[in-house]
C-alpha cells in the first residue's frame, strides 16, 4: 500500500509536469489541450509513468506522447531540481483517453437528462 509521502510525491511530480507542458515548444505538444491524468511512481522511486490525455483523442494524445518523449530528459532534469528530489524517476509517458471517455459520458448523461421524462414545471 503506497504511502503518503509516495502519493505526495506523485502529486508532486503531476504538477510540476503540467507546468512544464505548457513550456515547451515542440508543435507535437504545444497547440495541444493536454491533462496529466494521473502518475505513477514504482515504491522505490526509480520509475514513473506519466498517463497523459487530451480533449482531441487518443490519437493527439499519441502524437503528444511522442513530443513528450524527446524531452523527456529535460522534463526529468526540471523536476528534479525543482522537487529536490534525492532520486529522480525515470519518466515514460502513456497516451490516455479516460478525458475523451469522460466527456462521452457526460454527453450521454446530459443527453438523457431531461429529454425523457415528462417535466411539468
Amino acid at each position: 500500500m503506497p504511502s503518503f509521502k509516495h502519493n505526495r510525491t506523485a502529486e508532486d511530480i503531476r504538477r510540476e509536469i503540467t507546468l512544464l507542458i505548457r513550456e515547451l515548444k515542440d508543435p507535437r505538444v504545444k497547440d495541444k489541450m493536454l491533462t496529466v491524468v494521473r502518475v505513477e511512481v514504482s515504491t522505490d522511486a526509480s520509475f514513473a509513468k506519466v498517463y497523459v490525455s487530451d480533449l482531441k483523442g487518443i490519437d493527439s494524445a499519441k502524437e503528444a506522447v511522442e513530443g513528450l518523449t524527446a524531452a523527456t530528459g529535460r522534463i526529468r532534469r526540471e523536476v528534479g531540481q525543482k522537487l529536490h528530489l534525492r532520486k529522480t524517476p525515470e519518466i515514460k509517458f502513456i497516451a490516455d483517453d479516460s478525458v475523451e471517455q469522460g466527456v462521452a459520458l457526460f454527453q450521454k448523461l446530459e443527453k438523457h437528462d431531461g429529454r425523457g421524462t415528462n417535466d411539468e414545471n
